[in-house]
């Protein structure tokens, strides 16, 4: 991506409330790409809090999770999208020199590729063997555990320097030593409650609080992490942080699998090894080394439970666990990798992902039906939002629509070309959605 196509994306302001005002790109252009501003520039606390949701499993139900939510001041979003986006030119670059551009897949501006191209890859090469073992691993709590020391050594590995320039080091430390001010807080200051209708409010000042307030009140609220490792997940700088901090490690993994004819991918804290024609020995030989690997990188570490083995046979599938994994039992006999899955011989989308799918639909529809299409003001509720958001009508991209699920599934239909079942979910929903909302009287 070319510096005025990264401006040009992103040069409208955010309309969410901070501790300053909301700004477009071209007012503090100037501003942030001056390294000696940066160097010395006052960063924000991130405003935090905890994402409460039902997760729907077909298996286990419902069951509820929470996600840390942090998000950063208007300008200081800005100078981690630029200077994550400086990054990630540096980055590209790194990876075609190593060779790795191929297995470190996520967050990356220039393959122009997404979640389904990457899995349609592996599936692919596992049916272009006879024989092979496939590894599928998770990292516990990615970017919590990123070891802060351990991150500038490969800050400054990629810059070619002994010690970082002070503008980056002032991006470093202030991501990495960040502060976080609870939302609950703020709105409470705001005398707002803590709802969809509160935060609304809130998010159409101007500011979260004054600057009076601010300076009164930082050293009360204001919570730094002390801790030498973990940087907020889902800032502007987080994602090319996180595949610097893996450089040396899927490049000693690329060039080992590679070796050995096989195939390396990883996508975030998630990865995929495949070996072809090998003996259970030697894949026990050869999973060791890449247990040694993982163990050499700080803090990072396997997720037990949501790594799996598998053996596969010309068609079939084999969990082999136990074989390989201490206390671990053999899973199902199919692959899941980001968002489908692969039986030997057919792919299909994750049964979680069309589950998730539908609970969210059929909560809707629920919503609308209970309140027999009316809403609390009396007015009658139109169901158009319904199917642009669920159905084939809102699936063509085009007109300022982003698209819905459909959109992805008609898109993963074209790429894995010939694999009838992926579609699947496109059949009747329309009666579905219809069926539901004729019980409205």
């Amino acid at each position: 991506m070319e510096l005025q196509e990264w401006k040009l994306k992103n040069k409208k302001r955010r309309n969410y409330a901070h501790f300053d005002p909301k700004v477009s790109l071209d007012r503090v252009w100037s501003y942030i790409s001056d390294p000696r501003k940066i160097a010395s520039h006052g960063f924000y606390p991130f405003i935090h809090y905890t994402l409460s949701f039902l997760k729907y499993n077909k298996e286990t139900g419902l069951k509820p999770k929470t996600r840390e939510i942090c998000y950063s001041a208007h300008i200081d979003r800005y100078i981690y999208q630029y200077y994550g986006f400086k990054l990630n030119q540096l980055y590209n670059a790194r990876v075609k020199l190593d060779c790795i551009e191929d297995s470190a897949i996520a967050y990356r501006d220039n393959l122009h590729k997404n979640n389904i191209h990457f899995a349609k890859a592996a599936f692919d090469f596992i049916k272009g063997t006879e024989e092979c073992y496939v590894i599928i691993g998770d990292f516990t709590k990615f970017f919590d555990s990123l070891n802060h020391n351990y991150l500038k050594e490969r800050l400054c590995s990629l810059l070619c320097t002994e010690r970082l320039p002070d503008d980056y080091y002032a991006v470093f430390k202030n991501i990495t030593k960040y502060s976080t001010w609870d939302l609950t807080v703020l709105l409470e200051l705001n005398g707002l409650e803590n709802n969809v209708n509160g935060i609304q409010s809130f998010n159409q000042l101007e500011k979260a609080i004054s600057s009076a307030q601010f300076k009164e009140l930082k050293n009360k609220f204001v919570k730094p992490n002390k801790d030498s490792f973990g940087i907020p997940q889902g800032s502007a700088i987080s994602a090319v942080l996180s595949n610097i901090y893996m450089l040396d490690f899927d490049k000693k993994i690329k060039d080992y699998v590679t070796e050995k004819q096989g195939l390396y991918m990883r996508y975030s804290d998630d990865f995929i090894v495949i070996l072809p024609s090998t003996t259970l020995v030697s894949f026990k030989s050869n999973f060791q080394f890449i247990n040694l690997a993982i163990q050499s990188v700080p803090r990072v570490k396997l997720e037990p439970e949501k790594t799996q083995i598998f053996e596969y046979n010309r068609g079939v599938i084999k969990s082999c666990n136990e074989d390989i994994l201490q206390n671990v039992k053999n899973g199902k006999n199919f692959i899941n990798y980001l968002g489908f899955t692969f039986d030997g011989r057919a792919v299909t989308l994750r049964d979680k992902t069309v589950s998730k799918y539908y609970y969210r639909l059929y909560r809707k529809l629920k919503t609308i039906v209970k309140r027999n299409g009316i809403t609390k003001k009396g007015k009658r509720i139109s169901c158009e939002n319904v199917y642009l958001k669920y159905s084939i009508k809102g699936a063509n991209v085009g007109n300022g629509s982003r698209g819905n699920f459909i959109t992805y599934v008609k898109k993963a239909e074209r790429i894995f070309s010939g694999e009838k079942a992926i579609g699947h979910v496109r059949k009747k929903h329309m009666q579905k959605i219809r069926k539901q909302l004729n019980q409205i009287k």
